[in-house]
């Protein structure tokens, strides 16, 4: 499946898990409820859904972790969630208002207009997207992560 082809859902927790597992030792449902303000059973059908699309990993102790599949996702919509607010910051929007936007844009676009966008955006700012390096080193820090 091609991170264009996913649904907005699964690209929120997909992204909620990535962040999540950059603070947190380990990730649980009620973790990723508590972060988007859902239910828990609203959670757990969802986790449910991504462990059968092979997304995520579910131990025995309800720890949650990314697949290859799910990380790849997962990084996409956080790409694309901070080239846009920093893009729409640059532009003179508030960091909070531009966030809440990109969040929002990220999951309509397609692959070629993101990636217009991100080279746009790079022109201006040659040093890359700092924010994006934290899930490089993360991935070198836990190569776990990945199964």
């Amino acid at each position: 499946m091609k991170a264009y082809e996913t649904h907005e859902s699964s690209e929120n927790y997909l992204e909620s898990i990535l962040m999540l597992s950059m603070d947190h030792k380990v990730v649980r449902s009620i973790d990723i409820a508590n972060m988007l303000s859902f239910s828990k059973p609203s959670v757990s059908v969802a986790m449910k859904r991504l462990r059968e699309e092979g997304m995520i990993l579910v131990d025995e102790n309800g720890y949650i972790t990314l697949t290859d599949a799910g990380m790849a996702i997962a990084k996409g919509t956080y790409e694309k969630h901070v080239v846009i607010t920093n893009l729409l910051v640059d532009m003179g929007v508030n960091a909070y208002t531009a966030g809440q936007d990109a969040c929002r844009i990220e999951h309509v676009l397609s692959p070629e207009t993101f990636a217009r966008i991100k080279e746009y955006y790079l022109k201006s700012h040659p040093e890359g997207v700092p924010e994006l390096d934290t899930i490089l080193e993360f991935q070198q820090t836990k190569p776990f992560f990945n199964k």
